[in-house]
Formats: C-alpha cells, sequence, structure tokens
C-alpha cells in the first residue's frame, strides 16, 4: 500500500519567477529563475519526504501561477507547432457544463483564451526528461512524472485545420508517445497520464461504447512502447480546486473501459465520496493496481487519519493490499489551497495507512512529521500519539 500524492503541489511564497513561454532549459539558464526552480522542487520534494510517501512528485513546479491551473494545458499548448492566435469563445468545461457570469469557473474559463490550430500540429521542446531528472537527483525516493494527456488537450483547441478531433487527437497522441519515450530513455520508470476522457463522455446520454472505444485506442497509442510503469490519473475536475460538477458522479460506465487501457496503475477519486465506486471498481477482473485518493484536494479541512484509515479499510474490502495505491482525489494546485493544509493532507495520508499497516502486520513508514522527538513544544506524555 505505498502512499503518494497526485502530482500538483502548492509553489512557496517567494517563488515569483515564470517560464512565460520559455522553455525550460532556456529559463534554467536565468540565475533568478534557477535558483528559485531548484530551490522549490527540493522544498516540495522535502516536504512529501517529511510525510513520508513513498513515491513523490515535482510539485509540477514548471507550471508558471496562472489562473484555475492554466498551465495544466497551457505548458504544452504554447510549445506545440502548429498554432497562431487566440479565442474569445467558450472552449472546454465552460460550454459543456452550462457556466455563467457569476460563477467561478466563468472567471476560470475567462482566463483560458484557446488557440487556434491552423496548420498540422508539431512536437515542441516541452523538455519532459530534462525536467524530471532535474527532480529526481534530489531524492532517493522514486518521482513520479505526470503529464495532461493528449485527448483532454483537445478539449483546449480550436481545430481549424484537421477534418476531425479524431485525427487530431491520433497526432497529438503521437507527439506525447515520442515526449514519453524520451523521458523513459532518460531513465524515468513512473509516468502518470492524466485524464483520459472516458469518465466525463460516458456521463453523457448518446455516448456509445464504440465512441469510447475511439478513447482508449488513443490513449493507448500514447503509451505505446514504452518501459515504464503507466499510471492513468482520473478525477472530478481542478480548475482552481473546483470541480466541474458539484455532486461527484460515478465512475461506474467509465471503468471497463480504463481497464482496457494498457496502464499498470488506474486511480480513482474516492475520499469526495467516501468510496461509492469502490464496488463497480472491484467487480470487474484486472491485473491492474488500483490508486485511490484518500484526501480530498478542494476541500481546505485537513482529513484525520483515523478517517483516512476508515477509507482504506473499506477499500481493502474490494482490493487486496498488493494492489492498493493511497494518493490523494487530484492535485493540491497552485492558488487552490495552502502549501501547509497540502502538506498536512500529505501526513494524514501516511499516518492513515500506518494504522492499517499496524493492524495488518505490514511494515510502516516513518513519518517525521509525527514524531514527537522533533517537536519543540513538549507534549504531556498521555498524550504522544502512537500513530506515527
Amino acid at each position: 500500500m505505498p502512499t503518494t500524492t497526485t502530482g500538483s503541489y502548492p509553489k512557496p511564497n517567494w517563488f515569483n519567477q515564470s517560464l512565460r513561454g520559455r522553455t525550460f532549459k532556456e529559463a534554467m539558464g536565468d540565475s533568478l529563475y534557477r535558483e528559485q526552480y531548484l530551490d522549490a522542487v527540493a522544498t516540495i520534494l522535502t516536504d512529501q519526504d517529511t510525510a513520508g510517501l513513498d513515491i513523490l512528485t515535482d510539485g509540477d513546479t514548471r507550471f508558471d501561477l496562472q489562473v484555475g491551473g492554466k498551465s495544466w494545458f497551457f505548458y504544452v499548448l504554447e510549445r506545440l507547432g502548429g498554432f497562431s492566435g487566440f479565442s474569445d469563445l467558450a472552449k472546454g468545461f465552460m460550454s459543456s457544463h452550462g457556466i455563467a457570469p457569476g460563477r467561478i469557473m466563468w472567471e476560470v474559463q475567462e482566463a483560458y483564451q484557446a488557440p487556434y490550430l491552423i496548420e498540422k500540429v508539431s512536437r515542441g521542446p516541452l523538455q519532459y526528461d530534462a525536467i524530471w531528472k532535474t527532480a529526481q537527483k534530489m531524492t532517493h525516493k522514486p518521482v513520479k512524472f505526470g503529464a495532461v494527456c493528449a485527448q483532454s488537450l483537445n478539449a483546449m483547441i480550436w481545430n481549424k485545420f484537421y477534418p476531425s478531433d479524431r485525427e487530431l487527437i491520433m497526432d497529438l497522441s503521437a507527439i506525447m508517445n515520442e515526449e514519453y519515450k524520451a523521458m523513459v530513455a532518460s531513465g524515468c520508470t513512473l509516468i502518470q497520464v492524466e485524464e483520459p476522457m472516458h469518465h466525463f463522455l460516458a456521463l453523457r446520454e448518446n455516448i456509445k461504447a464504440k465512441d469510447l472505444d475511439f478513447f482508449t485506442e488513443a490513449f493507448n497509442r500514447e503509451v505505446e512502447g514504452l518501459d515504464a510503469e503507466i499510471w492513468v490519473h482520473t478525477c472530478w475536475g481542478n480548475p482552481n480546486q473546483q470541480r466541474s460538477i458539484w455532486v461527484p458522479p460515478s465512475y461506474e460506465k467509465a471503468i471497463p473501459h480504463f481497464y482496457n487501457m494498457n496502464a499498470d496503475v488506474i486511480t480513482f477519486e474516492c475520499a469526495s465520496t467516501f468510496g461509492k465506486d469502490l464496488e463497480h471498481i472491484a467487480k470487474h477482473d484486472t491485473p491492474k493496481k488500483i490508486g485511490i485518493g484518500v484526501v480530498n484536494h478542494t476541500n481546505t479541512v485537513v482529513e484525520p487519519p483515523d478517517l483516512v484509515a476508515d477509507l482504506i479499510r473499506k477499500a481493502l474490502e474490494h482490493i487486496p493490499p498488493e494492489r492498493l495505491i493511497l494518493s490523494s482525489d487530484c492535485g493540491f494546485g497552485r492558488e487552490g489551497i495552502s502549501r501547509r493544509i497540502a502538506f498536512y493532507k500529505c501526513v494524514s495520508t501516511v499516518m492513515g495507512a500506518n494504522i492499517v499497516r499496524r493492524e495488518r502486520g505490514l511494515p510502516e513508514t516513518i513519518c517525521r512529521a509525527a514524531d514527537e522527538r522533533f517537536s519543540f513544544t513538549e507534549l504531556p506524555k498521555d498524550k504522544i500519539s502512537e500513530d506515527i
């Protein structure tokens, strides 16, 4: 039952430099950016290691601080070839959810300004391999690298070149595949492809199985030939720590399609629903590992370890411990919640896991953040936690 977090993590308050369209390597030649970037990644890795997470992330520190997590899409779109100009017209989640002025999601979408694609899309300097190596050399623990998938990118593009979005998605998938191959060649062993569209599309009444099969085909093209452990992240939205849908729906219709994807780990948002989909997740035979969110990225209240442990116990009724991974529902973002809250959600993940590990006679993970020996305020002896 290894612990991790999805990916993004609040930047330190002092990190005020940005890529602003530069390539990562170009920006790393800027003394101010380089110093702040390296220090921020080291800080984020230290936070996660102090919490006791088994698998770390670089916090998506490459992303600029933009409204509603815009950089998740636009880090890629700003660097691919074939684009020219931007549109004021709604694109993506706003147009499909009836969002209007007066809603926070309207303001988020206004900032997204989708680009026009006017010629064949081409690979650009994403430099994922260099970004991953920068983080991995700072820690002995594995660093998982996550990035938006091709089919989600399509939701932010005004396509004025391809006869159909399907052809665009397949070309985007081939481009991302080349980027991931470069990462594998650099030594990366954990690649997380984020938000294939199955669970959102499955909510539509007119969607057919063959439509979802196309998105499986596109995903499989994206990860074709990769000698790494492939993770799939899914959730119900995270622009400005908001869900696109107020009450999280069920994954039920999408689950068999997820299991047909060529991936080793599928993650599900579970903290927000206290695992209401666990029975659906478990009723289909699969050798894949299952990652469940045990802390909620949209809630600023830190879950107590006992609550996390309860959700883990519920998951273990359906998923064997050797196939269960514990994570967050989604990333902690860059402007949604504070770094302190994100840190203690990581701590609760580990402390809750240790409660269940202890019950099952499994090895526990050291959580230095919960070790009273390192507190400068002495606790009454009868109050010292046993959940270290």
